[in-house]
């Protein structure tokens, strides 16, 4: 519309304004330039690879849209998506990651990569890129919000279910052990946060919950210690020689017996 009533007013202007508005009507008529627009899904495909793997993730991930319509029906186009959401999995992107994948898994159930989709989508959840920050500020997976390591262990879950024997799966399983005990040293960490502040009743309710709720972590170590300590602060005298009990039998080598939670500077996770 802004177009045609420029070429209206060109009629009753003088040369040089006619000369201005003609440009204006050049650029109303100008589209984009698509660089990609004479290039085959290979040389797409191949482009993207190269910035994706040079971390020029916000070239790559268009690259891969563009692809994904260029080659749409072809195993190159679920390829596309796959690669998508890894970029974006890199590049910071982890809720359009997570997207990706759904959608990819929605329109390819029968795909030989749900596997590998399924993997991915664990691995944008399980967020490791704690490893340099939590060196610098002593903090663990266990210490943050635990709904997306939750949502990381059922991609993982389902991925170890359905595909035992993929070459994802033996990691995958590492990873549900990881998650198992920060989800039980989660529990620890507010225990011990309410008996240093005096609170044992809900010191003990918190340990007795990660004991309950989870077998075989190391979390559950300190849970019966501050078990034991929060009944000694209460006088329940029974019930705290019942907890230390356990403690030297199930830990007989303790470091919490001997120099109490100064014992939890040695972090148990470990780092990929």
């Amino acid at each position: 519309m802004f177009c045609t009533k420029l070429s209206v007013v060109t009629k009753a202007l003088p040369a040089i304004a006619t000369l201005s508005i003609a440009a204006l009507l050049g650029a109303c008529t100008s589209k984009p330039i698509d660089p990609t627009a004479s290039w085959s899904p290979n040389k797409i495909y191949a482009e993207a690879k190269d910035e994706a793997s040079s971390g020029g993730y916000e070239k790559a991930i268009p690259l891969f849209e563009k692809l994904e319509g260029r080659a749409a029906g072809t195993p190159l186009a679920q390829q596309a998506q796959l690669e998508k959401a890894h970029a974006q999995y890199k590049g910071g992107e982890q809720a359009q990651a997570v997207a990706t994948l759904d959608r990819f898994m929605k329109l390819h159930p029968a795909s030989p990569a749900i596997d590998y989709a399924l993997y991915l989508k664990g691995l944008v959840n399980f967020n490791d890129s704690l490893g340099i920050f939590s060196f610098i500020s002593k903090q663990d997976l266990s210490e943050r919000d635990q709904k997306a390591a939750k949502e990381s262990f059922e991609s993982f879950k389902e991925l170890t279910t359905r595909f035992p024997d993929s070459r994802y799966s033996s990691d995958a399983n590492q990873r549900m052990n990881y998650i198992v005990n920060s989800l039980a040293q989660s529990e620890v960490h507010v225990a011990r946060y309410y008996y240093a502040r005096g609170a044992y009743v809900a010191a003990i309710n918190r340990a007795q919950t990660a004991i309950l709720d989870y077998r075989n972590v190391p979390a559950l170590e300190e849970a019966t210690y501050i078990l034991y300590k929060s009944y000694d602060a209460l006088g329940m005298v029974q019930l705290r020689d019942d907890a230390r009990r356990v403690l030297e039998k199930t830990y007989p080598q303790s470091a919490y017996l001997s120099s109490g939670f100064k014992s939890t500077e040695s972090r148990w996770y470990k780092f990929w």
